[in-house]
């Protein structure tokens, strides 16, 4: 590319957070993130009574107690963790690249980056959604957004989307590096890799099958990381564990943050720490699965988790930071992103 050509956009999407720990910001996030017909996918008008009802109002300041905990005097760690990130990747790839940061819900808002994209001269653009899973509430909805925005306007420019990461080797190593020295200096007796969770109808819709979870094995079926987001997440953790030397028995896999009744993809995280705590283990490290500290890894895990955990029984948990803006997660970043420009791919291991 030469200097003189235009650059090539890259948009990093998060899925996004209130713009302040107050009952009114965060009732407001509540309800434009629920109202996403891919999070909270029931009919409409079942969705506008639930949320602005019930979940909204009832939920709010509950919700803004807990991004209080988490809160920094830069303001929400997701939005500015993405922010550092962005501004990294932007040093490492130069001016031939354009690289903006976007909320799904919230802001910093998608037609707002496709806005600063556009006056940078961008003519072309690369999505990366922040998701090593793939899943209609995270990826699908974030994908979604920016066509539709696209379409607003008369010249849409050629889109590629960055393919889901969970097993992508940098992406691996990114997050190995960070887990080694927690597991060097604590020694646990457990380490739990914990992935946000989906409602069961959601990860059967995706795999287009009503048998999805009735067998043990169904997620290593050949063919079920394509659309299977559990799939994805056990073989993320299955990888992850090979490369910081951890056998079967030394690890497990769980989902946390769900809401509502309707059942969701089990193991829950706060069961199997009470479970594992019980059972006599006294030192855990939590790994997640978020790309970006968050109120999921902050509050649910490293303050909410660790209670059930000492209450139960055990001695310590300990929270592998997410990968957040490290030089490693930006140089991995930069690495998947270019793959579809270049039209190279990695091959996936089996």
């Amino acid at each position: 590319m030469s200097p003189q050509s235009p650059p090539v956009g890259l948009l990093l999407i998060n899925l996004g957070s209130p713009s302040s720990p107050t009952t009114r910001d965060v009732r407001r996030y509540l309800r434009e993130l629920l109202m996403d017909r891919r999070v909270l996918d029931i009919p409409a008008w079942r969705r506008f009574l639930l949320v602005h009802l019930l979940i909204a109002p009832l939920r709010s300041r509950r919700s803004t107690q807990n991004y209080e905990k988490i809160w920094t005097d830069r303001g929400s760690p997701l939005i500015t963790h993405g922010l550092d990130l962005r501004d990294r990747i932007q040093e490492l790839v130069g001016g031939g690249v354009a690289v903006e940061l976007a909320m799904r819900h919230g802001d910093p808002s998608i037609p707002a980056a496709l806005d600063r994209l556009r006056a940078r001269g961008c003519d072309r653009l690369v999505v990366f959604p922040l998701y090593a899973q793939s899943s209609s509430a995270s990826t699908g909805s974030s994908v979604e957004a920016v066509l539709a925005e696209l379409c607003r306007h008369p010249t849409v420019v050629p889109v590629q989307v960055v393919p889901p990461f969970y097993a992508h080797p940098a992406y691996l190593e990114a997050r190995a590096r960070l887990a080694r020295p927690v597991l060097e200096r604590v020694r646990p007796d457990l380490v739990l890799f914990s992935f946000h969770g989906l409602p069961v109808r959601q990860l059967r819709g995706a795999a287009h099958d009503l048998r999805c979870l009735q067998q043990a094995d169904c997620c290593s079926r050949e063919g079920a990381r394509r659309h299977c987001y559990r799939a994805q997440c056990l073989a993320s953790a299955a990888l992850l564990a090979e490369r910081l030397g951890l056998t079967g028995e030394q690890y497990s896999v769980s989902f946390q943050s769900r809401l509502g009744r309707t059942p969701w993809i089990e193991p829950y995280t706060d069961r199997v720490l009470a479970r594992e705590a019980e059972r006599g283990r006294r030192r855990a490290v939590v790994i997640s699965g978020f790309v970006a500290d968050c109120l999921e890894t902050l509050e649910e895990i490293a303050i909410r988790g660790r209670e059930i955990w000492c209450r139960h029984g055990g001695e310590s948990l300990d929270l592998v930071p997410a990968p957040n803006a490290d030089h490693a997660w930006a140089e991995a970043v930069v690495e998947i992103a270019h793959e579809p420009l270049l039209g190279k791919s990695w091959r996936e291991p089996a």
